[in-house]
């Protein structure tokens, strides 16, 4: 294996930087590091651990900048959103920092005479993560933060596309003052990390990758009985109602389906819209689409930049071109937005009608700025569809009758059911998913359940 690698970015298909991988010496070293960590940071009171993580977060707001320019350039979101990735992962730090008390608070059994009974949440020990590049400070911090404050110990592994990213990180946990071998940060191609998801040091592992990284994952820990938690793909469905507030749907959705150049798990990537309002609907979907502006992220005017590499946009593109080989109708004109560049990272977004679910568009995950929009009769239709996919993360219902939109619920297969909402993450909910989407739960008082083991304690009088 290569000792280096190089990060490209998707701006203009330069080499961004060049960085050296971890060594197994290092590597090896950075375990020990956090084994030998553990007894101190898992004895060090909850509020001391939960301030440390609070400086480490502020931090990083006051670093907003940098944070925001790294972003930019490593994944070619446009500069003037990248800041709004720190007040996420403010919120959802700051949130699962404030629940850490209840949710590892003792839990005692109803009385028994003679006895006292209660059982207790511990640490696992080191927990690696695994995070990708596409939001990229988000993603990592669903674990960082409540596996630290429960007391583990962290290492984290992440994509290397965004090696800034982990970098910002570690520096915030070191201006914290979190002790040494408490976080540590690894750079690992993907047969290293394999072999280090398998090491005998490591208690939990999560990822958030594709499906075929996750089985790949998966298959690394086979041997070890410990937890892995797997957030891999997703195909995320709308449902535009007949009584839907339609200028808000569409505006959400637009957004819900373009932001980050679609290259989000719970992203839109396929909507079903009511017969009676779907002419209206896709009028206002494709002109709120015509009216983005497409081009380089550091211009402070761009709302939608480049995919991560060419490849990825190379894919979205063969999408495309297989449905309308299949008779789909595209409605974004080539040349409307003047920054495309066929062969680049820079894919212009498309909308597509005449769609169906024979199409590849319309049934694998495209991780890209294309939406397919179709027509459908009845609430049992759209619900068929709806769950004709082989991920289920996230699912939007657009409608003034919340009863319906509840029962329509109760029947999709889908870890989180959005009424009037889409593309967001409340981290007072679990985060979870069903089928390739993977499995186990991150973020809520849940969350912090696979990041800890339960010991019972049983005290006759």
């Amino acid at each position: 294996m290569s000792a280096n690698y190089s990060v490209i970015t998707p701006l203009d298909g330069s080499m961004l930087l060049q960085r050296s991988y971890t060594s197994p010496v290092q590597t090896q070293a950075a375990l020990d590091a956090a084994r030998a960590a553990q007894a101190g940071w898992r004895a060090t009171p909850l509020a001391e651990r939960k301030a440390l993580i609070n400086r480490a977060v502020d931090w990083l707001n006051a670093h907003k900048s940098d944070c925001a320019d790294a972003i930019t350039r490593q994944i070619g979101r446009p500069i003037r959103q990248s800041p709004g990735e720190i007040g996420g992962l403010t919120e959802r730090a700051r949130h699962m920092l404030d629940i850490a008390e209840e949710a590892l608070a003792d839990l005692h059994p109803a009385p028994k005479p003679g006895f006292e009974r209660w059982l207790r949440r511990e640490p696992l020990g080191t927990v690696l993560v695994l995070a990708p590049w596409n939001y990229p400070f988000l993603t990592a911090v669903n674990t960082i933060a409540p596996a630290l404050a429960a007391g583990n110990c962290v290492l984290l592994k992440h994509s290397s596309q965004t090696p800034l990213i982990a970098d910002l990180f570690r520096q915030a946990c070191a201006a914290a003052g979190l002790p040494i071998g408490v976080f540590q940060t690894l750079e690992l191609d993907h047969a290293a990390t394999l072999k280090l998801t398998a090491a005998p040091e490591i208690d939990f592992v999560a990822f958030t990758g594709s499906v075929s990284g996750g089985r790949a994952v998966q298959r690394a820990a086979a041997e070890r009985f410990i937890g892995v938690g797997l957030e891999l793909g997703g195909k995320d469905p709308a449902y535009v109602r007949a009584d839907a507030d339609l200028p808000a749907a569409i505006e959400n959705l637009v957004d819900g389906a373009f932001f980050n150049s679609g290259q989000s798990c719970c992203g839109i990537e396929r909507i079903y819209v009511q017969r009676g309002r779907y002419r209206d609907f896709v009028d206002g979907f494709v002109e709120l689409t015509r009216a983005y502006r497409f081009g380089h992220p550091l211009d402070p005017d761009t709302n939608l930049g480049p995919m991560v590499r060419a490849g990825a946009a190379d894919f979205v593109r063969g999408q495309i071109q297989a449905a309308l080989a299949a008779g789909a109708r595209a409605l974004i004109p080539a040349g409307h937005f003047a920054a495309d560049a066929p062969g680049s990272a820079y894919l212009a977004p498309q909308v597509l009608v005449d769609v169906n679910h024979s199409m590849s568009v319309m049934r694998e995950e495209s991780f890209g700025p294309v939406i397919g929009i179709m027509a459908v009769d009845s609430d049992e239709e759209a619900l068929r569809l709806m769950n004709d996919s082989a991920y289920g993360l996230t699912a939007s219902i657009w409608t003034a009758d919340r009863d319906a939109a509840v029962h329509l619920g109760q029947q999709l297969e889908t870890g989180t059911v959005f009424m009037n909402r889409c593309d967001y993450l409340d981290p007072a909910l679990a985060w979870t998913g069903v089928k390739d989407t993977g499995r186990g739960v991150s973020l809520s008082t849940l969350g912090y359940q696979q990041l800890t083991r339960v010991k019972s304690f049983h005290i006759k009088g």
